[in-house]
């Protein structure tokens, strides 16, 4: 476990507290939160600071901005679903770092919150400018980081601002580390690690960082064509990753050499093309795919092997659906994956992102032990990756 201070060892009774959250929550149609996830996770942290008469002052962004104003992307919408879950008002202001800011900040009174606009608004912020950082540190007595889906970006509301506060870590961040780092430190065997996704170039830090710690790897979703074709396997116009074929081949070879056993499909569900309408089947991986079709599932068969053995493990780690699970036709390899995680007694942990919203359509997120707020912070943490915004924060004694 990283040895950093939490806001329990921190005096923030009557403080002014800037809080870094991740609300980056998608928005629906008329602009209203549409998922509520990651705004629900902090509410543990705010809870405490407006418990011990804290001054909060919070800061996030939404969407890519890129340093310059987009209405699209304001966070009223999120003041006014934080508003609804605590049950009390959450000032907004229009700026992130101006007179008028401070202003409102001087004013606040014990047990009042304050959302800043979105942080990414500032051209500052992506580049870690010491200035903006020092705008930003100027508003508050203590900085407390409790979004770890941005840990992994070195940027002033991260990384710069913790030059010139006291800065610890906030119960979300402080959770996700505990969970996490259990699956590196001691985790109960047989630990398997469940990967999907399209990406190869995602997922190969975690991979390589896994060999050495899991008894077996399951690999779905679009990025195990790539691993299919280094091992000799036709994949039709299946998704691959044509740079990573070497680097799949070696991992194939090590993991037999560290006796981790790497599990591919023996079947697929195919198609002409990703859509609903499509015409469908299963084939056998050894007798590959034909051209013109693609890889969209695992098949049947290996959905029930790779069920099996998540169901038996002392702990599981998945990120990455199986297949297109968004499609009926294409959701079976995902829906059995979430099923049996959810059926496993042991250490259970999903990575964030398309696994998430998985589990909540086919399983429940209370049936499984931790669900990380962060997908790409995550599989930094797992590939072993310091992460800048968990690093900058104070030591423990």
């Amino acid at each position: 476990m990283i040895r950093k201070k939490t806001l329990r060892d921190i005096d923030v009774k009557g403080k002014k507290v800037l809080v870094r959250v991740d609300y980056n929550v998608p928005l629906d149609s008329k602009g209203e939160v549409a998922d509520d996830t990651r705004i629900r996770a902090t509410l543990p942290t705010l809870r405490y600071l407006i418990s011990q008469e804290a001054k909060t002052i919070l800061i996030s962004h939404l969407g890519r901005p890129k340093g310059k104003i987009d209405p699209a992307v304001k966070l009223d919408p999120i003041a006014r679903a934080l508003s609804s879950l605590l049950g009390q008002e959450v000032k907004k202001v229009d700026k992130t770092v101006t007179e008028e800011v401070k202003e409102v900040v001087n004013n606040l009174k014990g047990g009042e919150v304050l959302l800043l606009e979105n942080v990414r608004f500032n051209p500052g912020e992506a580049t870690n400018d010491p200035n903006f950082a020092r705008q930003l540190a100027d508003l508050a007595d203590i900085y407390v980081n409790d979004a770890f889906g941005t840990a992994h970006r070195a940027h002033a509301s991260t990384v710069g601002v913790t030059a010139f506060l006291p800065s610890v870590a906030g119960f979300l961040l402080e959770e996700e580390l505990r969970n996490l780092s259990q699956l590196l430190e001691a985790p109960a065997a047989p630990f398997c690690a469940v990967l999907g996704g399209n990406k190869v170039s995602d997922k190969i830090g975690v991979i390589k960082n896994f060999l050495g710690l899991v008894d077996c790897l399951i690999l779905g979703g679009g990025m195990c064509f790539t691993f299919l074709k280094a091992g000799g396997f036709s994949i039709g116009d299946s998704i691959i990753q044509e740079d990573f074929l070497k680097e799949a081949e070696f991992l194939i070879e090590k993991a037999s050499k560290d006796k981790c056993r790497i599990l591919l499909p023996d079947d697929v569900v195919i198609a002409k093309e990703i859509s609903s309408e499509a015409e469908f089947k299963v084939v056998e991986v050894k007798d590959g795919i034909p051209n013109g079709w693609r890889g969209l599932d695992i098949g049947p068969r290996t959905a029930e092997k790779y069920s099996e053995i998540i169901r038996n493990a002392k702990t599981v780690f998945w990120n990455g659906p199986m297949g297109v699970f968004e499609i009926e036709a294409f959701s079976n390899g995902t829906r059995q994956i979430c099923q049996a995680l959810a059926a496993n007694q042991g250490v259970t942990i999903v990575g964030g992102g398309d696994s998430d919203a998985a589990l909540r359509r086919f399983a429940s997120k209370d049936q499984v032990t931790f669900v990380s707020t962060g997908g790409g912070a995550c599989l930094k943490f797992l590939e072993g990756t310091p992460l800048p915004g968990v690093e900058a924060l104070d030591n423990k004694e």
